[in-house]
């Protein structure tokens, strides 16, 4: 039996034309990530791929939002090819690639040790909910967002992560529905879904408080009555876990939010909270 090596491993740019063999990768995983949800991805980022025998055996790729931060996604490994540092490698080409930004990823459990080597710290949990959207309520009214309402959407995303994410926010208004929760002092929250994985995933969900948090997810899970849709909750959802249970959504596991600074501090001027994750990918 031939003895591989890491030598034997090329690392190259990863780009739309090697989706499918990224999704090939993917599966291997169990994720449910689509072709085409690579594609998404890969617009507004940039990946390295490890290669073998021409063949796509690992991926990694970083997702900037500005000068000052990006997140680290999608970082996978053939499995007859772990144990030689592979992920590692893909990692710190990335990092090398992308200069003194702040980085941050969501780990499984199984990753976090590698994560933390490469000077990475738990921030909190995220928790993934999906199923079959059962019947909702009426809620309160919320309009539809509009190319017009694209400035104040990154606004107030920046206002509650302190991240530039213009390139993701432009890609999602144009996904539907995108709902917006506006009262006499202006946007109030928002929250996108779009078409993801097996059904659709619901997120980011931002607001400005509880209330019309809990007012925008009501809304959002309606419009998807009878359709497959996972949420992924950040710690600031965390009591209202049977809101989306009651709605069919149960709870399927989850992952480790993580950051490692950079060599700007990030400026989050706390006016809104992340209730919903945009993906796992895209934090």
């Amino acid at each position: 039996m031939q003895t591989i090596t890491a030598s034997d491993i090329t690392i190259v740019d990863l780009g739309l034309a090697d989706t499918v063999e990224a999704q090939r990768l993917s599966s291997q995983e169990s994720w449910p990530h689509r072709v085409e949800d690579w594609q998404f991805l890969l617009d507004i980022s940039q990946g390295v791929g490890a290669i073998r025998d021409g063949k796509l055996v690992g991926t990694a790729v970083l997702t900037p939002y500005g000068n000052t931060a990006a997140t680290c996604n999608m970082i996978i490994v053939d499995p007859a090819l772990r144990g030689l540092g592979l992920g590692r490698r893909l990692i710190e080409r990335l990092l090398e690639q992308a200069g003194g930004r702040e980085y941050r990823l969501i780990a499984t459990q199984s990753g976090l040790p590698l994560y933390e080597k490469l000077g990475f710290v738990a921030t909190g949990r995220i928790r993934q909910h999906q199923g079959l959207v059962k019947a909702v309520a009426a809620t309160a009214e919320v309009s539809e967002a509009t190319h017009d309402n694209l400035a104040d959407l990154i606004a107030l995303d920046k206002a509650a992560l302190g991240l530039d994410r213009s390139a993701l926010m432009a890609k999602l208004i144009a996904e539907k529905p995108f709902l917006l929760l506006r009262d006499q002092n202006g946007l109030r929250g928002f929250a996108a879904s779009r078409p993801f994985g097996r059904g659709y995933i619901l997120g980011p969900l931002v607001a400005r408080d509880d209330e019309a948090y809990r007012i925008l997810l009501n809304a959002s899970i309606k419009r998807h009555e009878g359709e497959f849709l996972r949420i992924d909750l950040t710690e600031a959802a965390a009591g209202d876990a049977a809101l989306v249970e009651a709605a069919g959504l149960v709870h399927v596991g989850g992952g480790i939010a993580m950051t490692r600074p950079g060599a700007e501090g990030v400026d989050v001027a706390g006016e809104a909270r992340v209730y919903a994750l945009a993906s796992q990918a895209l934090c």
